[in-house]
């Protein structure tokens, strides 16, 4: 079975140039959609259907970075432990414990400009993940990649839980 790279005719890396992602995925939909198959056998009909929903996970795992980081991990043999390995660096904690309490700070205070202030910082702190996940990934060490990919799993719920709480000020 190909991967969604291949099923995309992309090369395998991080870095994926979205407009040839987009013009790739609106092709094999134009040729898979189900919609071309409505007097089809319910065979084909059941294989449209099958492929039109791989084309679209393929799609959005492709075209967000944390996804596409981690499938190309997976890819690679790196098992994440998303769910049983919490284990991380003590300064990558200390960090995230800070700004727990600023969230917690901005959500008591009600304040929008402290909220911004560490959504900024999250966003920064995002974009050099990627960038070292990038390097990471480009340079084949997909286990060090596999942990920063799990770093970026908890500053992306972070910021979950940042966009919340706008909600929760702004509403």
């Amino acid at each position: 079975m190909q991967n969604h790279f291949e099923l995309f005719h992309l090369p395998e890396r991080f870095a994926v140039d979205l407009n040839a992602l987009e013009a790739a995925y609106r092709e094999v939909q134009s040729r898979v959609h189900p919609d071309k198959f409505t007097n089809g056998t319910d065979s084909e009909k059941r294989v449209a259907l099958q492929w039109a929903a791989r084309a679209n996970e393929a799609y959005k795992t492709l075209r967000n970075p944390f996804r596409r980081a981690a499938y190309l991990c997976e890819l690679h043999g790196v098992d994440l432990q998303v769910e049983s390995n919490t284990a991380m660096p003590r300064d990558f904690l200390m960090q995230q414990m800070e700004w727990r309490e600023a969230l917690d700070d901005a959500r008591e205070a009600a304040d929008i400009a402290m909220l911004g202030s560490l959504e900024k910082d999250l966003r920064a702190a995002r974009d050099a993940k990627l960038a070292e996940i990038a390097a990471r990934l480009d340079a084949n060490d997909y286990d060090a990649a596999g942990q920063t990919v799990r770093q970026l799993m908890f500053l992306e719920k972070l910021d979950e839980e940042v966009q919340s709480v706008y909600e929760k000020l702004e509403g």
